[in-house]
């Protein structure tokens, strides 16, 4: 009996959790369905008629912004992944002098916030004459993701047999060899990991796309929604409709790689 009066407080409480959890999106779907009148009059319950051209209206706004979006995500993806697996194989694989303080230097800026770096960072990017383009925020964001990917890569390809790495040398194969057919593979766990979390950091950065950017064909989808947005009126209803299209993507992304995220996420919790 105490068993089952346990079990059911226990239940309880996950499922007030999971309410608290999930309240704020169901509520951005049930506001994208509203006009501004039915929002000031009851913003948190259904109201009748829906208004599904909401959709139509912010998709048409920011269809542009998402696009803009999907590239400079997606260029900065794979950039961070090669290049942080390839100086993590370095790193864990290659000796050589000041190798320790090197990588103790790389993994030191993960101490600064980034708030810091952000003057310096525009100063760069003028001085390189980058501003107003789509590299503004390529190139700053492949640099300072792979800091992370190297201490993650590093530490993951430190743990993988030295065995395997000799054996592909004594069959002739390269440097170049082992790490495209054997170190990626086994840190296809880890990678997804990264990749999900890159994806998701600059698809939803705001500030430093709002300080770079000035055209409005360049803009990213942070910015894009702020066209809802003016100084007397916001329209509720396209706004969180827009809010709901841009979280559709990274859904599919988390779907499509949620395996691997997981599994990323516990590796090494359990040792052979």
């Amino acid at each position: 009996m105490k068993r089952r009066v346990h079990d059911f407080w226990l239940h309880f409480i996950m499922i007030v959790l999971l309410f608290l959890a999930f309240f704020p999106f169901i509520e951005m779907i049930n506001i994208s369905f509203k006009t501004n009148a039915q929002f000031d009059i009851a913003p948190w319950t259904i109201t009748l008629p829906l208004y599904p051209s909401n959709y139509l209206r912010a998709y048409k706004s920011i269809s542009l912004y998402i696009l803009n979006s999907i590239i400079v995500s997606g260029i900065t993806l794979v950039g961070v992944l090669f290049l942080s697996a390839f100086s993590g194989y370095v790193f864990a694989r290659f000796s050589f002098p000041g190798k320790e303080i090197l990588y103790y230097l790389v993994i030191s800026l993960l101490m600064i916030p980034g708030v810091l770096t952000l003057i310096p960072l525009f100063m760069l990017t003028k001085g390189l004459n980058l501003l107003n383009t789509r590299w503004a925020l390529i190139l700053p964001w492949t640099a300072g993701g792979q800091v992370f990917g190297i201490f993650l890569l590093r530490s993951f390809m430190a743990s993988i047999p030295q065995e395997l790495f000799d054996s592909a040398k004594i069959d002739g194969a390269g440097d170049f060899y082992t790490f495209w057919y054997i170190a990626l593979p086994l840190c296809a766990p880890i990678l997804g990991t990264l990749g999900i979390m890159n994806f998701v950091g600059t698809w939803n950065e705001y500030i430093w796309p709002l300080t770079v950017l000035s055209d409005v064909k360049l803009f990213t989808l942070p910015i894009g929604l702020l066209t809802f947005q003016s100084e007397y009126v916001v329209l509720r209803g396209p706004l969180f409709a827009g809010y709901v299209i841009a979280s559709i993507p990274l859904l599919i992304l988390f779907a499509l790689a949620s395996n691997l995220f997981i599994e990323g996420l516990t590796s090494g919790a359990i040792k052979a």
